[in-house]
């Protein structure tokens, strides 16, 4: 019979156990505990999400060489004042930093207008035309109306046409007027001459004093014409030199403002005084100044205007309004006008007129003059508006 298979026994193999894992822990909370030497372990008990690693920043403050109990704002420019006084010993001086940038520098900008003018004065110069002075804002309704061969009872000499002074109200004719012309424009104005009938009224020197914000350049025209009489005059007559002229300056109109009229505004003028000029001078005159602004399909139509005879409306196409827009007059100077000064009888005088702003609305795409001239113009545009190309193409 066999023997019973004895059980196994358990029995210890050291003398006691220690528990390595309670001992980093209990090295870690007492602050013993050597994170680089025991890495391994560290990252164990991490696993184990027995510990968690925190970080804590501590700061030191203490009182500092230029401790103050108010704070001074340091200097940074050495002044006359400072050395006058001997300010200068007591002030700390800021640091300079060679290495900062500066600040940006703010330069000019050119309007449209005034970029659009410059060409314009290129172009009459490169035609032969020279310029006109335009220094007088404020003119007398003679040299603005009468000279002209403008009657008295014309609309456009009315309040809501017109902007007129009350202080002065009226000049002194003896002093801006010969009296001779003054009453070769009298008479022509009431009973006509060189081939008119006049207009038959009785002409009012008072009106013609009135003082007036100028409506057109036309007057600086007319002052310059009976110069350039009087001087063929001063020369005996004879050979008459031709002469161009042109001017760019303001006028003021008393008009409701709209997306297409001002009541202040620049008009540029051309004039071409010589023998025997006819309409057809003046057309191939007109194409080729239009030509040169980069205008070169342009329209007339007949008009009436009471200083020139025949008289004619300048059209041309804008894109942004998507019509036609009327940007200027012409005609030829009536003798009615030119002969009171003294010019003979075969010089002609051919000109036209256009507006300032509405080639530039033309030119820079813009369907409201108020956003070309006036207080609602973008300040922005004027930085970022492209060269005026005009006469460079």
């Amino acid at each position: 019979e066999k023997a019973a298979k004895p059980e196994p026994a358990v029995v210890a193999k050291v003398e006691e156990a220690a528990d390595v894992t309670l001992g980093h822990l209990k090295a870690i909370r007492e602050g013993a505990f050597d994170a680089q030497a025991e890495a391994k372990a560290l990252a164990l008990l991490k696993k184990r999400k027995l510990v968690q690693q925190r970080k804590w920043v501590t700061y030191s403050a203490g009182k500092g060489a230029k401790f103050a109990l108010e704070k001074k704002k340091e200097a940074t420019d050495l002044t006359h004042k400072m050395l006058a006084n001997d300010e200068y010993a007591s002030l700390s001086f800021k640091k300079y930093n060679f290495n900062a940038f500066g600040s940006d520098t703010l330069g000019g900008h050119l309007h449209p207008l005034l970029k659009v003018r410059t060409q314009f004065r290129k172009i009459f110069v490169r035609m032969g035309f020279e310029e006109m002075p335009t220094n007088r804002f404020v003119e007398s309704s003679f040299w603005n109306f009468d000279a002209l061969f403008q009657p008295q009872q014309h609309p456009a000499r009315d309040a809501h046409d017109t902007f007129f002074l009350t202080r002065p109200e009226r000049t002194d004719s003896d002093r801006w007027v010969p009296q001779d012309y003054l009453e070769r424009v009298r008479e022509v104005h009431e009973v006509g001459g060189f081939g008119s009938i006049g207009y038959g009224y009785n002409w009012k020197l008072a009106e013609a004093e009135k003082n007036i914000l100028r409506t057109h350049t036309t007057a600086v025209s007319s002052r310059m014409l009976y110069k350039l009489a009087k001087e063929y005059e001063q020369n005996g007559g004879g050979v008459f030199e031709p002469k161009r002229y042109f001017s760019i300056d303001r006028v003021f109109r008393n008009e409701s403002v709209d997306k297409t009229h001002l009541a202040e505004f620049h008009q540029c003028e051309g004039l071409v005084a010589g023998r025997d000029l006819s309409l057809a001078h003046l057309l191939g005159t007109i194409h080729q100044f239009f030509r040169n602004i980069g205008m070169p399909d342009v329209k007339f139509k007949p008009a009436y205007n009471p200083y020139t005879e025949p008289s004619m409306e300048i059209f041309a196409y804008h894109p942004g309004l998507g019509k036609w827009v009327e940007i200027g007059n012409s005609g030829i100077f009536r003798p009615e006008m030119l002969r009171p000064m003294g010019l003979p009888e075969d010089v002609t005088v051919i000109a036209w007129g256009l507006s300032l702003e509405r080639p530039t609305m033309i030119l820079y795409g813009v369907d409201n003059i108020r956003d070309l001239f006036g207080h609602k113009v973008d300040l922005d545009m004027m930085k970022t508006n492209p060269i005026c190309r005009i006469g460079l193409d």
